[in-house]
């Protein structure tokens, strides 16, 4: 499995992504609204960057309730890892562990293709032992 057979799973591939110079508080409401974790931010069709939960809360701690006006680009993550859609769920987990990041932007050819979470990657990961179990089971039984 790889995560572009994640990616064929979701009903929607739209990857939501904000703009640099975006509010904090708006992509705050758009975190809360969309029940995601983080976000790419894209200047055009260029990645400079992630908003996560995370930065929202280091920003809140250093500036205050002033950081919620600030655009996103003064907030944001931008040394930005990023996977190949060809990667295993199991390569990305162990990056994301060794990294303590949650979030990864699927990059093919310089173009963002999608957006993982440890969430989404762990879940293929019990999908694959289950079926791999199953398949297990059902050999014994027919030996």
């Amino acid at each position: 499995m790889t995560i572009a057979a994640i990616l064929r799973t979701r009903s929607d591939d739209h990857v939501v992504t904000v703009a640099p110079d975006m509010a904090v508080k708006d992509v705050l409401a758009l975190l809360a609204d969309k029940r995601i974790g983080a976000v790419p931010v894209m200047d055009g069709d260029n990645l400079v960057g992630i908003m996560s939960e995370r930065d929202m809360i280091y920003g809140l701690r250093r500036d205050g309730p002033a950081f919620l006006d600030q655009p996103v680009r003064h907030a944001m993550t931008t040394s930005v890892i990023t996977v190949g859609s060809d990667m295993t769920p199991f390569d990305a987990l162990a990056m994301m562990t060794r990294r303590r990041i949650r979030h990864l932007p699927v990059v093919d050819d310089g173009v963002v293709i999608g957006f993982v979470s440890i969430g989404d990657l762990v879940k293929a990961r019990i999908e694959a032992i289950e079926a791999e179990a199953a398949a297990m089971r059902d050999y014994i039984q027919t030996a």
